[in-house]
């Protein structure tokens, strides 16, 4: 055996030794005779040891050059810029590549990336040599040596329409498709170069769940032509991470369109009666309280709106303050609702409240979903013709519509019946979960309207008392639990 072989068998390498012994060839005649065969060949072999890692999850910044096997899973566009002290321009082409540990970022310059722009293509193998760094989106690797490797294989499934579940960090080139949950506005900022920028949110899911799309630019006054409920796609979107969260962005390459499908959305939520202090969760239920819109001043002089909600599942309720637009969104008494991303925090009486903020979205649903924050069940059937009590979480079907003309009804009678006695006098106990005119009463089961002129706040517990049609109590006599009457 030759020398070159014996340095060879010593290694724990995946590099075919006809490719190591033309790389210890290249070697010695790269250095001009200042090293033999054998002191080529510990060379080659001190590089192979240094770089070889087991995948793209080992890469980190800061290693030496690295080289590693992975599939071309998009191709980017060829950027020129200038170099200092240089005639001619530089340039770089972007290409993400993956294998099954991971997704990275690699960086071809010059005769590379004008050599890829041309030839490489989605779904080719390469063989990538090149130093790791910290990037935009996370590590990068910019490339010394690329080659392709047709006969190698790496199982990664390039795909042309993605999911909220395959998008992963880097990503570029994502077409998803996706309906529109929320809407937001175009907000402006100032670049650090002077100039100012423009950017606008939509918050989009589909079967398998839900993410935040941020529109840069003139892409961000596409806002303006969306509605929540329709069914979109977005074209050549890039992936990155905020606050902890994956966001689907979309720049001058990017576009989003309306498009005719039928999209599902299944929100999975959080049952209000297990929420505890501290969590961001989704949440969904009925409108059982619904307050006007208020305007601050804050500390900054800057004007701010809120606006409170009360929603409720089979599970209980909660107030949630919507902040911001947030608080624009339009939510009226007996919708289901879908509210994503919301802070539990202490509220007033020390009951907990849900904050909606800038990352939220409120979703007005046509039905309550299925599987939506618990088992909703007296929500998912009804419509908001039926009014509070369908969101009671007592009854169903024709029996919700029963229970919400007549709080004197036996569970046995007919809607005949309750017809019958839609204006005899009744009785009804309950809490104050919307003041003013009407009254809105709950007493954990039921949900009344009640028209009066009392003065009653929320939180207050009540009784009422007089004749009731369709459900609304005209109230003789209001009577607040400590006996004073008002």
């Amino acid at each position: 055996m030759g020398v070159i072989e014996d340095v060879y068998d010593d290694l724990d390498t995946d590099v075919e030794f006809e490719k190591f012994e033309a790389a210890v060839n290249d070697k010695v005649e790269q250095m001009g005779g200042l090293a033999d065969e054998e002191t080529a060949a510990m060379l080659i072999a001190h590089e192979l040891r240094d770089e070889e890692v087991n995948g793209i999850a080992d890469i980190e910044p800061g290693m030496e050059d690295v080289k590693f096997l992975a599939k071309v899973v998009s191709v980017g566009d060829v950027r020129t810029f200038e170099r200092d002290g240089e005639d001619e321009d530089g340039k770089v082409l972007n290409i993400e590549v993956a294998d099954e540990t991971g997704r990275i970022r690699v960086s071809l310059w010059d005769e590379m990336a004008a050599g890829a722009e041309e030839n490489l293509e989605v779904g080719t193998v390469l063989r990538i040599g090149g130093r790791p760094k910290d990037g935009y989106s996370g590590v990068e690797v910019s490339a010394s040596k690329v080659e392709e490797d047709p006969d190698a294989e790496v199982d990664v499934k390039v795909l042309d329409t993605y999911r909220v579940e395959d998008l992963a960090l880097g990503l570029s080139d994502v077409n998803l498709k996706g309906k529109i949950l929320d809407v937001g506005t175009v907000r402006t900022f100032d670049r650090d170069d002077g100039s100012e920028g423009r950017v606008s949110n939509l918050s989009v899911g589909d079967a398998t769940g839900r993410v935040r799309v941020t529109m840069w630019d003139e892409r961000a006054d596409l806002v303006e032509e969306l509605d929540a409920g329709q069914s979109v796609e977005i074209v050549d979107g890039y992936v990155r991470e905020r606050d902890g969260s994956l966001e689907l962005h979309v720049g001058s390459r990017g576009a989003v369109e309306v498009i005719d499908e039928d999209i599902e959305y299944v929100p999975e939520t959080t049952d209000i009666g297990a929420l505890e202090l501290g969590q961001t969760v989704d949440i969904a239920g009925g409108v059982i309280e619904s307050d006007s819109k208020r305007t601050f001043d804050r500390d900054d002089g800057s004007e701010g709106q809120v606006r409170n909600i009360r929603v409720r599942d089979d599970t209980g309720d909660i107030r949630v303050a919507l902040w911001g637009e947030k608080a624009d969104t339009d939510v009226d008494l007996a919708d289901y609702v879908v509210i994503t991303d919301v802070e539990i925090k202490d509220g007033w009486q020390d009951d907990l409240e849900a904050s909606a903020g800038w990352r939220s979205s409120v979703t007005v649903m046509d039905d309550a979903p299925a599987g939506a924050g618990g088992d909703n069940d007296a929500g998912a059937d009804q419509t908001s013709s039926q009014g509070l009590g369908a969101f009671s979480g007592e009854s169903s079907g024709s029996d919700a519509s029963t229970a919400s003309t007549s709080s004197t009804s036996s569970s046995s009678q007919s809607s005949d019946d309750t017809t019958a006695s839609s204006d005899e006098v009744v009785e009804f106990t309950g809490t104050v979960v919307q003041a003013g005119n009407p009254v809105i009463l709950d007493d954990g089961s039921e949900t009344k309207t009640v028209e009066t002129d009392a003065d009653l706040g929320l939180g207050d517990e009540v009784t009422v008392s007089g004749p009731e049609t369709d459900g609304r109590i005209s109230a003789d006599s209001v009577e607040i639990h400590t006996g004073a009457k008002r």
